[in-house]
Parts: structure tokens; sequence; C-alpha cells
């Protein structure tokens, strides 16, 4: 039962590996830039699914799965061209033979209407929908234990009926590199079988010297004859990826002369020759290998595009990576062991200096040489968890497509940088918000067609989707052309929800600022996409949970463009380490600009202890760290040496103001909210060469908390001084 499940397990390990090679060739066709073998190996996808599928009778996938690639065989046989509306239909059902992926494995049930409603768009590709024998025969197709001598399948419904029918006979002997490259029998000959009548029968005759058995090599061949109405070139694509891998003669059986592979194989009389059985275990293991087939051909046709014309001389075939299928807990072990080296390695490098000892002494040397190995060690172990956001950002092709059509508007999606790499957690947290956001971009930010045709835009809007890194973090960047934020409309439905004061004027990135607070929306009606005040407030608080942060920028009539800067990875941080009240404590380096030294005139006082910090001609808030984390202090301090220059998401800009600025260090990340608890201010904690356990402050949340103390500050003050008015 468990080998079972692990086949089972693999089957949609590898479904999702062919999934993301189906979407990589529909957006090269999408794209036009795509060839015959682009076709291809979409069709071989869909076929490999539909495959494994049927071993574990998954009606609801392989009948979809049948109809899918029915279509995309009709495409590849250049029998139907690939027009707009073509191309929508396949990308959408694309997305969903991925739903039906996705609910076999969760054991849930299927939405039939749906599924009726995708193949009666792929019916309408084909001209007209199948007869009702070939809807039965998808219903009911099924690897599972086909006995090969009791084959009689009627061959495909929409063949010419006055077509005459034909018996070919072929021999068929798999050499090793045929598994090698992931190829089954199995399939082949069930692929032969959806072309009509089929019955084989097994040649064992090199099996019968068992001493120099080589289980390495294939001692098995086939004798297959199909009757079909179909032509010879059908039954040569069934072979076309096997060309040169295998023993093959394909003849029409009437001729006088039965085909032969002889000397090769020899049927000998006294040896049994019968039909075989095939079971659809046998074809799940081929599809773990096929696929790699297929993604390499994807990809080496997106590296010839990426490359240009002047790479295209290199006609050298690249083959698959060779990959090793490891438990995430495993890595997550690895990595927290990393970690604990690093630590360990700081620690000593600290008992050593505190030696102070020549630089140049053995123990020095060998000391900086353990720190340099560990460092490696740290970012090899790291770069297991990385991993591109091409996967993610092929999901938002599909986010695209649905907005698209739930608003009526037409909208591409554009990607650049899929090949930056964040770790695992990041990608897996970061899909929630993204999807939020595409799909704002859609529903706000794209104007409807009439409206974009009225402006002299391209009525299909654009929609793009970059990633890029940049000073230790990742920059992910979602920009649209559509008509810009409309300030005005912002800060007006902010003043009718007393999300501001009606006296209030702020400027445009304050306006803009507006758009994450809970409970807004500009749509004036509620939908499936918007209008119940839940969007970029949940985007703006994933995000900063991930230690990152989100800005915006917009250009009326031109579009609006959302950044998202995020850490590479959850597990290790750059950091500068400050001193605070006494305490030594972490600020990420992601959050700080720059560090300032202040002149004579660049602070100025306001009230009893706030500081405003003069700097290129603009004032920003100077925040205490020590009072935002409830440190007592004196209400006047001398001016400090050195401020903290950050960002913070609804503060802007502010200085942070510390007691002293030790160095750079690179720490590791320690879970606070597992280990102790949750404290304002504070993200995570750390371990310091000497062992002193450090605090990760969250800057942002350090400066919310200082400009809510000064508001209650402030308000209390014209309090009481309205209540001494009053007693006077």
């Amino acid at each position: 039962m468990s080998a079972q499940i692990s086949i089972r397990d693999m089957f949609f390990e590898e479904s999702e590996e062919l999934l993301e090679a189906l979407a990589e060739g529909l957006a090269l066709m999408s794209s036009g830039s795509h060839n015959d073998e682009t076709v291809n190996a979409v069709f071989r996808a869909v076929h490999s699914i539909k495959g494994g599928a049927g071993a574990f009778k998954l009606a609801a996938l392989v009948g979809f799965a049948h109809r899918f690639e029915t279509v995309l065989d009709e495409l590849r046989s250049h029998r139907l061209d690939l027009e707009p509306e073509v191309m929508h239909t396949l990308q959408r059902s694309a997305d969903h033979l991925t739903d039906l992926v996705e609910d076999a494995r969760n054991g849930d049930d299927t939405d039939t209407g749906q599924t009726a409603e995708f193949l009666a768009a792929l019916d309408a590709c084909l001209g007209s929908p199948p007869s009702a024998e070939a809807a039965d025969d998808d219903a009911g197709f099924a690897f599972a234990a086909i006995s090969m001598d009791l084959l009689d399948l009627d061959g495909p419904t929409d063949s010419d009926v006055g077509a005459p029918e034909q018996n070919f006979t072929i021999l068929f002997r798999p050499h090793s590199a045929l598994f090698t490259n992931g190829h089954d029998p199995a399939l082949l000959i069930a692929a032969l079988a959806d072309l009509g009548t089929v019955t084989t029968e097994l040649d064992l005759s090199r099996l019968r010297d068992v001493s120099s058995f080589d289980p390495t090599e294939p001692k098995l061949g086939w004798m297959i004859r199909l009757s079909t109405l179909a032509e010879r070139a059908a039954i040569d694509e069934v072979f076309e990826f096997v060309e040169g891998l295998c023993d093959l003669h394909i003849a029409v059986s009437n001729s006088v002369e039965e085909p032969s592979l002889q000397p090769e194989i020899s049927i000998d009389p006294e040896l049994e020759i019968r039909p075989v059985t095939v079971f659809a275990e046998s074809g799940t293991e081929g599809i773990a290998l096929e696929k790699t087939e297929i993604r390499s051909n994807v990809r080496q046709q997106i590296a010839a595009r990426e490359d240009g014309p002047g790479e295209s001389g290199n006609t050298e075939a690249r083959g698959p990576k060779p990959t090793l299928r490891v438990d995430l807990d495993r890595v997550d072990r690895l990595i927290n062991a990393v970690g604990e080296l690093i630590i360990n390695q700081s620690m000593i490098a600290q008992r050593v200096q505190e030696l102070r000892l020549a630089t140049d002494a053995d123990v020095v040397t060998h000391v900086e040489d353990y720190r340099l190995l560990a460092r490696d060690i740290q970012e090899a172990v790291m770069a297991i968890r990385a991993q591109p956001v091409k996967p993610l950002f092929q999901r938002m092709s599909r986010i695209v497509r649905e907005a698209a059509d739930s608003t009526g508007k037409n909208a591409r999606l554009v990607t650049h940088g899929e090949g930056a790499e964040v770790d695992k957690t990041v990608v897996e947290r970061l899909a929630d918000p993204l999807t939020h956001m595409i799909r704002n971009a859609v529903d706000h930010g794209l104007e409807s067609i009439e409206a974009r045709i009225a402006a002299g835009k391209d009525p299909c809007g654009t929609i793009h989707l970059s990633a890029a890194h940049r000073s230790g973090a990742v920059i992910i960047t979602i920009r649209d052309d559509g008509a810009g934020l409309n300030r005005r409309k912002i800060l007006e439905i902010a003043r009718n929800k007393n999300l501001i004061s009606p006296e209030a004027e702020p400027s445009d990135s304050e306006i803009d600022a507006l758009l994450f607070l809970p409970g807004f929306s500009t749509a004036s009606t509620v939908s499936n996409l918007s209008g119940r005040g839940v969007g970029l407030d949940v985007v703006r608080n994933a995000v900063t949970t991930l230690g990152g942060r989100v800005t915006i920028a917009s250009t009326p009539g031109h579009g609006t463009e959302f950044t998202i800067s995020l850490p590479l990875t959850l597990a290790v941080l750059d950091g500068m380490v400050v001193s605070v009240a006494g305490q030594i404590m972490v600020i990420p380096i992601t959050s700080i600009l720059e560090t300032i030294r202040p002149g004579d005139g660049d602070l100025h006082i306001i009230g009893t202890s706030d500081r405003l910090l003069l700097i290129r001609g603009k004032f920003i808030p100077v925040v205490d760290v020590a009072q935002g984390l409830g440190f007592v202090r004196p209400p006047l301090l001398p001016a400090p040496d050195t401020l903290l220059l950050v960002e913070t998401e609804n503060q802007g800009q502010c200085a942070l103001m510390v007691d002293r600025v030790f160095d750079q260090r690179q720490v590791v990340i320690k879970a606070l909210d597992t280990n102790y608890g949750a404290v304002p201010g504070v993200s995570a904690a750390t371990v310091l060469g000497d062992g002193q356990i450090a605090l990760i402050l969250d800057p942002e949340a350090i400066a919310n908390n200082r400009v809510q103390q000064t508001a209650e500050h402030w308000s209390s003050a014209k309090l009481n001084e309205g209540k001494s008015l009053a007693v006077a």
C-alpha cells in the first residue's frame, strides 16, 4: 500500500512539472515565437498527464485531457489554425487541467458544469461536437489492466467514414536508451490503440540465455497488429520521439512478405509467443522521465529566443540537468544546523580576538579560514532552498486571464526576470499578495476597451511583472499601462469614510498610502474581484510579515507601478548592530537607506522632546528607538552622533536615533513567536558571536508606535489646555 501511495505522489509531483512545461509552451505559442516542436512538447505534456491519470482511474481528468490533446493533435497536424480564439481556449483549458489535477490530488469533487463548459469550448475549436460514441469513449478511457489480446478499441470517430481500413504490422524492440530517455512501450502501444484495433504478441526469444542476463539491456520485443482508418503518417507520429532508440519496422499486413527484424529478433518455434497484459503502474514511471524531455525541449526554445538569432547557430542538444528530490524538512534541519555552525564560528572568533594574538598567528589564520568556509557552506545550503519565481509568475498569467474574462477587458501579462531566485518560503507566501495586486491591476488599473480606444491606446492592456535582485533583496514590480490613480477620487472617499481629517491636505504619496488602509475601496459596486474593502491592506500585511515593504508610483494617464521589496531568505539577514538603551540590537540592512551624521542646524526640536531632521531641504521625523520600545528616557537628550535613515510604509522616511552604531554583520534569524511570543517593535532574535542574544528590530512597527505615542501626547496636551481655559 505504501508503494502505491508513493507512486501516486510521484505522479502528482511530475504532473506539476508537466503543467509548468505546458504553460511554458503555451506562452511561446501565444507570443508567436514557437515552432512545430513547441506544439509537440505541449501535446506530449497533456498526453503524459492523461496516461498517468488513467493509471489511477481518474476518469474526469482523463476525459478532459483526452479532448484537450485532440485539439492539440489537430494543431500539430496543421489541420487547425492557431487563431486568437483557439489560443485563448488552450490557455483556459490548461488552467482547468491544473484545477483537475489539484482536485484529484486532494480528493475533491470536480465541478462537472465547469468542465462541460471547457469541453464545449474545445469542441468549438474542432468545428463540431464529437459524437455520443466518442464522448462515451472519452469518459471510459483508462490504462488499468488492458489485456492486449482482447483489446478492440474503435478508432477516432471524427475520421473520414469513407476512408478504407488498413492493416499494419509493426515490429518493435526498444533499446536501453529508450528507457533512459524516459519513454515507455506501454504508452506507445496505448497511443496506437487510439488509432484503431490493436493486438500484440510478445517476443521472448532473447530470454533463452539466462546465464548472461543483463537487467539494463532490454530483452523484449513486440509484434503489433493495427487495424485503423488512419494514414501511415499517424503511426509514424507515435514513434517519432523514439526514432533511433529502438528497432522498428512498419509494413502493410496485406503484403506477401511479413516484415522481420532478423537477425535481431528471431521467433523460436519452441518458445511460446503469447499476448501481453499491460498494467497501468508500468506507465507512471515513464511519465517521470518523459517530462524531462518535454521541459528540455521547451526550455531550449526559450533560451534560443532570449539569446537571439546570433546564438541560434549552436544546435547541440542540451539535456536536462540531473535533479534530486529531497523532503523539505530535511533541508530545514540542515539549514538550522548550518545556522548553529555560523553562531559557533562567531563565538570562536570572539574568543580568539579577546586573546589579542598577532594577526599572523596560526590560530588567527585558521579561524579566518573557518569563517570563510562556514560562509561558503551557509550560502550553498541557502541556495538549496532558493527557487526561481518563474512558477509563481506563470500562475499570475492565469489570474490575468480570469480577471480579464470577469471584467470584460482585454489584458495580457508580460514577465521579466523569471529566473530570479528567492527562498522557497518567500515564494509560497508571496502568492496571495501578488494575486491581489494582479487582480487589482486588471480591475482598477486598466480601462475598459472602449475607454482605451478613445484614449488612443491598444485595446489590450498590458501588465508587466518583473523580478530582480538588488542590494541583498528581491524587487518585484507590478506595472500596468492604465489610467493611473485618481487621487482626487481617493481623497474624497477617504474623507467620506472619516479616514482622514476634512481639513487635511495630504501629498500625493500620502494619498497613495491611503489605498493600504483596511476597508478602503474605490469600487462603486461589489463584484467577484473588488468592492468589499479587502485587498491592498492584506497585501501590505503579508509583505510586512515577510520583512518587506510596498511602494506606489503613479502617473495619470500612463499607469501605476507597485514595487515590493523582500529579503532573499527568511533564515539569515544582513543587519546593522546598534546599541539602544544599553542593549545590543540589530536593524535589517534592507530597511536602512543611509547613515547620517547630523551637523549643526540639521536637528530641530518641536515641543519638549520631539525632533525633526533637515536633510536635502526636507524635514523628516526623528524616532527615538529607546522610547519606541518603552525605555524611559529624559525629556531632552544630547544631539545624536549618528542617525539611521529608514523607509517605512505608513510614515514614509524617518530617522532612527540609537545610542551607538557598531558594525554590519550577517546574523541567523531565530523566531520569537515559537520560542517566546510576539513583542511589539521586534521581529525576531539572533545569537551574536559572544553568545549574547540580540533582538532584531522592526523599524516599521517602531515608527508607527512612536508616532502614535506622539499623537496621544499632543491630544492629551490639547485636552489639558482646554480644561485650563474652561476653569479660568
